[in-house]
């Protein structure tokens, strides 16, 4: 089991890392969280791992941190999630977004994640909100403003996409950056001024 790679990186794509480690380029799958956390093309870092094996193939899958490889292992319990899924869970939604929504059984939210349905969000609501206890303590402050309007939320979530921002990436920044009353502008400012490209 490779538990974690230092290396350089060679490119970053959608979900897509390529990690130079000693002249060995390894593939990984990333969430668009990691993706974004990390340094530019050329710089070295570190990545931790989950390996999938398959009769199909062998997979490796990347994370920027502990807490997100420690979700992606409980996300991978839940029936119907397989290790693709969830990194698009991954990217759907910030960690700690992501793991408030689970505790707090919002299914509406969690069925805005491009390719997670209704009863998939309800399964993964039940069988995890009573294991991410330990986990909503990790950025407890950066937990989303529940009383947001959703209408400008997803305008500036358009807006982000026709940016060339990608569609998993732009909701994410839309929902981190909206707060009770913001407009559709002022989530677009917020997000632009915290994107890294």
């Amino acid at each position: 089991m490779i538990s974690f790679l230092v290396g350089v990186i060679e490119e970053k794509k959608e979900n897509l890392l390529i990690l130079d480690v000693n002249g060995v380029g390894f593939e990984l799958s990333v969430s668009n969280n990691t993706l974004v956390s990390l340094p530019f093309e050329g710089e070295r870092t570190k990545i931790f791992t989950y390996m999938s094996v398959r009769e199909d193939g062998i997979s490796l899958f990347g994370f920027s941190n502990i807490e997100e490889r420690n979700l992606f292992n409980k996300l991978i319990t839940v029936s119907g999630i397989g290790p693709k899924l969830a990194i698009t869970i991954l990217s759907g939604l910030s960690l700690s977004d992501l793991t408030t929504a689970i505790a707090k059984e919002d299914v509406k939210l969690l069925s805005k994640i491009k390719g997670l349905g209704k009863k998939t969000a309800e399964r993964l609501c039940l069988e995890l909100k009573d294991k991410l206890d330990m986990m909503l303590s990790v950025n407890d402050e950066n937990s989303f403003d529940i009383n947001y309007d959703e209408d400008a939320v997803q305008m500036a979530t358009d807006t982000l996409i026709s940016l060339g921002i990608s569609k998993n990436e732009a909701y994410m920044l839309a929902r981190s950056n909206a707060s009770n009353n913001a407009t559709a502008e002022e989530i677009i400012s917020k997000s632009l001024r915290g994107y890294k490209g």
